[in-house]
């Protein structure tokens, strides 16, 4: 539904940090250079707090590029689901960027450091293209300008194994981008249109039904990659290590959601009308992997030594809570999922920041390496435990309200439906354990000699206890994200609800 009063507001959040990249380019003094990218990614956050609030008063909005209307024209929709994820991804850029000046000062030679915010900007501007685009060949576009922004913040970093880490991670996404490419042009054969909305309505009268399952797996498949579901995670944890950590701590938060909104919206919206059962068939294949993510992700976690590639570990079972709850096929299920996509990025967006704060005092992020860790930095520890307490999911954090989201919908499945909680609790006791092997080493295990007190800088503390505070305040008042994760179940699963 089209709104007077916010007329352009849907294309300006990809707008902004499109038109502001080249000027950063232009602004080769560092300090000028992260102000206008943080102006820039502020500016897009709170256009997206705006359009939550527009979705929540008036359901959905539309915007048509250049007055054509859709579908012959370029759309951007604006329902509860992207809704939420513009606030994840513009949420996560501005907080990372918050703590990113001093971070990636000693991380990245002043003479670059243009260029990696206007990498950043680039990343910005393609993950919220891909959120608000309402055709399948724009998300294309937007996915390979985020993807390739994206390298290049994982390259930025100071350590030369960075380079084989992201050519495996570029060699994968380009798989995966050719992937949904071929499905979005077997699917444009068959219907002769590329928005999203149209084709969920002519795919219904294709009948030539075996190009239109190609095209799924094509598109499920490629998405599965950007996404690192599991098997095809294999890029993620060395990409996470190397990255600079406020780099991390933006990807790490927002990137993986991105994609699986993508293929959420396809194997629910678009692919659900022309094959029977297709959800039922989604369920059955993506349910095991999701299992095996949570148990092999949290379980190889537990056996990490480098602290960023334990959390990247972590990230991939997350992934696989995530898939789980959506594999449930129900209103409960799929808002226990998307609402896991908001608690997820706000644990573990914090996680990586207070990464980031001991960086600035440990060159060895290995769990031996921060022994002491505590005695030195007591602030910075005490966040990275409340944060990671949302991770385990402990009530009074946001992260328990998702996962009691996924409990219940996994109990309306009835005994087979229990059977899936087991994997869920034990990978969350799993968790509890490689943060408690943080913990333990920090506070109880001999340091360095020299233990006097180093903590980051009051304002990366600053920024840290803020993403740590909310994962605490959503805890204890959810209503907006499972709103719009309530929203977004019924229409993924074409039910009359709360947006009707």
């Amino acid at each position: 539904m089209s709104m007077p009063a916010a007329s352009h507001l849907p294309v300006l959040p990809v707008i902004v940090p499109l038109l502001t990249a080249p000027l950063v380019v232009l602004l080769r003094e560092r300090g000028l250079a992260w102000a206008a990218t943080l102006a820039a990614s502020a500016c897009t956050f709170a256009m997206a707090v705006n359009l939550v609030g527009l979705v929540r008063a008036g359901g959905p909005l539309s915007y048509e590029l250049g007055g054509w209307p859709a579908p012959y024209g370029i759309e951007l929709a604006v329902d509860a689901f992207s809704a939420l994820l513009l606030l994840i991804v513009t949420g996560a850029s501005t907080v990372a960027l918050l703590a990113a000046r001093t971070s990636l000062e000693r991380e990245i030679p002043a003479a670059r450091q243009h260029l990696f915010y206007t990498a950043w900007l680039l990343a910005l501007a393609g993950l919220i293209g891909i959120v608000v685009a309402g055709d399948a060949f724009n998300i294309f576009v937007f996915l390979e300008i985020s993807s390739l922004a994206t390298y290049i913040l994982v390259a930025g970093g100071p350590r030369r194994q960075a380079l084989p880490a992201v050519f495996k991670y570029l060699m994968m996404g380009t798989i995966g981008a050719t992937f949904y490419l071929i499905g979005v042009g077997l699917v444009y054969m068959m219907t002769g249109t590329l928005n999203l909305a149209d084709m969920a309505v002519r795919i219904r009268e294709v009948t030539e039904v075996k190009p239109v399952l190609i095209a799924g797996g094509f598109i499920t498949v490629g998405l599965a990659l950007k996404a690192a579901v599991f098997p095809l995670h294999g890029w993620l944890p060395n990409a996470y290590r190397f990255a600079p950590h406020a780099a991390t701590a933006f990807i790490a938060a927002c990137s993986t959601k991105v994609a699986l909104y993508v293929l959420v919206r396809f194997d629910f919206v678009v692919f659900r009308g022309n094959l029977p059962g297709s959800i039922e068939q989604f369920s059955v294949h993506v349910l095991p992997l999701a299992v095996a993510a949570i148990v092999l992700g949290s379980a190889i976690a537990v056996f990490e030594r480098d602290l960023k590639r334990l959390l990247a570990w972590s990230s991939i079972a997350q992934v696989g809570y995530i898939l789980l709850a959506v594999s449930l096929v129900s209103v409960t299920g799929l808002t226990a999922g998307v609402t896991h996509m908001f608690s997820h990025a706000l644990a573990k967006g914090a996680l990586f920041l207070a990464v980031a704060c001991l960086a600035m005092t440990f060159a060895d992020l290995s769990v031996e390496g921060l022994a002491g860790a505590a005695r030195r930095m007591p602030i910075t520890m005490a966040g990275f435990v409340a944060a990671g307490l949302s991770l385990i999911g402990v009530p009074g954090t946001v992260g328990f309200v998702s996962k009691w989201y996924l409990v219940l919908g996994a109990l309306e499945l009835g005994p087979r439906g229990a059977l899936l909680i087991a994997p869920a609790l034990a990978s969350s006791l799993l968790a509890a354990v490689y943060i408690w092997r943080v913990v333990e080493a920090a506070w109880f295990l001999p340091g360095d000699a020299d233990e006097r007190r180093q903590e980051a800088p009051w304002w990366m503390l600053a920024v840290l206890w803020a993403a740590v505070l909310l994962n605490v305040y959503f805890g204890f008042r959810p209503g907006v994200p499972l709103e719009l994760a309530d929203s977004a179940a019924y229409v993924l699963l074409g039910l009359a609800g709360p947006e009707s």
